[in-house]
């Protein structure tokens, strides 16, 4: 058994939810099923975890943007703290439909939410009514809770990295409309469909959330410090 199949194995990675809720894409990659509950494959998912690795150090060689996504709750708090690590913009919590699809449009939020944060920074809305400034804080929490995570995008992503894909229907969907390669952690439920890079392990456990979303960290820094050969 090698390193990294213990380690998935030792945060509960192979634990899939059960037989009755599979989805027929993930079939390939399942071992069996014990007490009713399907168990992933980890030699396959340590397969398909090398090839989303080699293909993250790769965008974070070229100097490219892979956008961070979910709304599971319990996985919020690490996304956002992975993604800030590397520098790269995250979106935890609700999608806001067209963040992709209606670059443009969302991308005139972000402009707003910049100029009020600076505008308040430098001390310039001292201009206004106490009322005023009460309700530019109100619209400064609103546009951070909404665009906070990607201040730093300021072309469309070259990839997507998604915890559980079928969850993030809309934002995988407006991926796949634009031809944006997308990984993504998918748990046993999930249609692997239009999923460029997926791996395939338990994708509701914190614990192996965590495990998977270091793995794509890691990849990213090692890629990013590569040195550029020089033609």
């Amino acid at each position: 058994m090698s390193k990294h199949i213990e380690e998935m194995f030792s945060v509960g990675a192979h634990y899939g939810y059960s037989k009755s809720r599979q989805h027929p894409t993930v079939a390939p990659y399942l071992y069996g099923v014990k007490d009713g509950v399907l168990i992933f494959d980890l030699e396959k998912t340590e397969e398909l975890l090398e090839k989303a690795k080699a293909f993250v150090a790769k965008l974070a060689y070229e100097g490219r943007q892979i956008l961070f996504v979910t709304g599971k709750r319990q996985a919020m708090p690490t996304l956002k703290e992975a993604a800030i690590k590397i520098d790269q913009p995250y979106v935890a919590g609700r999608w806001i439909g067209g963040t992709i699809t209606n670059f443009e449009e969302i991308q005139k939020r972000v402009a707003r939410l910049e100029k009020l944060t600076e505008e308040k920074e430098k001390g310039l809305l001292a201009k206004y009514t106490k009322k005023e400034r009460l309700l530019i804080d109100r619209e400064i929490e609103k546009l951070t809770s909404r665009f906070g995570g990607i201040l730093n995008m300021k072309k469309k992503p070259a990839a997507f990295f998604i915890i559980d894909g079928d969850q993030e229907d809309i934002a995988r969907a407006e991926a796949v409309n634009e031809n944006i390669p997308i990984v993504s952690l998918c748990g046993s439920d999930c249609n692997l469909k239009n999923i460029d890079h997926p791996i395939t392990a338990n994708d509701s456990s914190i614990e192996s959330i965590t495990y998977f979303m270091n793995e794509i960290v890691k990849s990213f820094e090692e890629g990013a410090k590569t040195p550029k050969v020089v033609k």
